[in-house]
């Protein structure tokens, strides 16, 4: 590890341990998820002289997560669609968000949230266990966005600065010039050098570190600080609704949500996010909403494209998307890679009925989100997979989604 990361990562300790309030050396309350330092920074080689702390480059990067002058509409930041009042996720109940040059153009994909992303492993596609039988292929696994293909948080803030369906930046120059325009570019040089703007790599490099750093700050991207984390602090108590809603979400002959969103403390004592950061294909509905599905031949296809390229060869990939946490997913509005979904309780009914009534989802053909070739790839793990009868009641479904809301954090909660 160079002295730099050390230095950045002894920083992002400090910040994590004050916004706990706790100090150094002082026993925490429970265990809980810490940033991966290696993934932290990794490719900035920052000049002679220059070596921005924690602090600077966490507060650079809260500036530029808000900073809709980054855009070429001026009117699209990172927190336009991660917004801080929603969880990171989106702000409302639209399948995909607007955006582009003119904030006007339709994304293809829901937008997932941005917290609980600290331990996310690069993708991928021999994923062993740590806990465990680590002798299980778990398959493709990890990597930011929806399919995968951002192998860090600062690889994955790259894309919507460039995406021209979202902050729509022709090239790294444009990026460069408008951060060379913003209000805070002095505390840029004064934290990466006076010359920082004369190269338009190494000023997009230093922004994507800020923006990952921020992306590490405990307080605003994983509190951990929902009822059920308290439970697991014992400072509270499920109720009986709640209890029985966790207990059918860990079966694994009736929820078996677990599965995919464990539930309980690692081994070595961290948190659950709710997600193994797996790849699943879930054949959920085609979505009319999304202007792209108005062509009959377009499909998203997850890992095997078209967003993704390099395995577009890859047919037992196809229709596969990244397992998403379930963490404050009751502030949600919308579900799934689709966004075709917008009540928890749809989403459950979903999982319940997708064999045993398909005609309640799919306007067509069963998987109609799927071509033909690729829907042997739909998991049909319990949950699924039974073509008789629903495998959750109403009853349980409710108590599914009384336990889910215990996962909302502390500031997502009304007041």
């Amino acid at each position: 590890m160079s002295r730099h990361i050390a230095t950045l990562v002894a920083g992002l300790a400090v910040i994590a341990l004050a916004a706990c309030g706790r100090s150094a050396g002082e026993p925490i309350a429970a265990p809980s998820s810490s940033p991966r330092p290696a993934q932290v920074g990794a490719d900035y080689a920052p000049r002679a002289g220059h070596q921005p702390s924690a602090a600077q480059l966490a507060a650079l990067g809260r500036e530029m997560f808000f900073d809709a002058s980054l855009s070429a509409s001026g009117r699209s930041s990172c927190a336009s669609c991660h917004d801080p009042r929603h969880a990171m996720g989106p702000p409302n109940a639209l399948a995909v968000q607007l955006a582009g040059p003119d904030g006007k153009r339709s994304g293809t994909r829901a937008v997932p949230t941005l917290r609980y992303l600290q331990n996310l492993p690069p993708f991928t596609e021999h994923h062993f266990e740590n806990d465990g039988d680590d002798s299980v292929d778990g398959g493709p696994t990890g990597g930011h966005d929806w399919d995968g293909r951002a192998s860090s948080a600062h690889e994955q803030a790259r894309g919507p600065l460039l995406s021209p369906l979202e902050m729509a930046n022709a090239s790294p120059h444009e990026v460069a010039q408008r951060l060379a325009r913003a209000r805070y570019a002095p505390q840029m040089r004064a934290a990466f050098g006076e010359h920082l703007f004369d190269s338009d790599d190494e000023t997009l490099r230093a922004a994507l570190m800020a923006l990952e750093v921020f992306q590490q700050t405990p307080g605003e991207f994983y509190p951990y600080s929902s009822k059920y984390d308290e439970v697991l602090r014992g400072k509270a108590v499920l109720t009986k609704q709640e209890a029985r809603g966790l207990a059918i979400f860990n079966d694994p002959a009736r929820g078996n949500c677990a599965a995919c969103h464990p539930s309980g403390l690692s081994a070595d004592g961290a948190f659950p996010a709710f997600t193994d950061f797996g790849h699943i294909a879930l054949g959920v509905p085609r979505n009319a909403a999304i202007p792209a599905n108005a062509d009959p031949n377009y499909f998203d296809l997850g890992l095997c494209g078209p967003t993704r390229t390099d395995f577009a060869q890859r047919a037992e990939y196809c229709g596969r998307f990244r397992t998403p946490t379930l963490r404050n997913v009751a502030v949600r509005a919308t579900f799934f890679h689709n966004g075709v979904f917008h009540r928890l309780e749809d989403v459950l009914r979903f999982y319940a009925q997708r064999d045993a009534a398909p005609k309640r989802f799919y306007a067509g053909d069963k998987y109609d989100d799927l071509p033909p070739a690729y829907r042997d790839n739909v998991e049909t793990d319990a949950p699924f997979g039974n073509s008789r009868r629903a495998s959750l009641s109403e009853a349980d479904i409710a108590d599914l989604v009384v336990f889910l809301r215990t996962l909302t954090d502390a500031d997502q909660i009304p007041r």
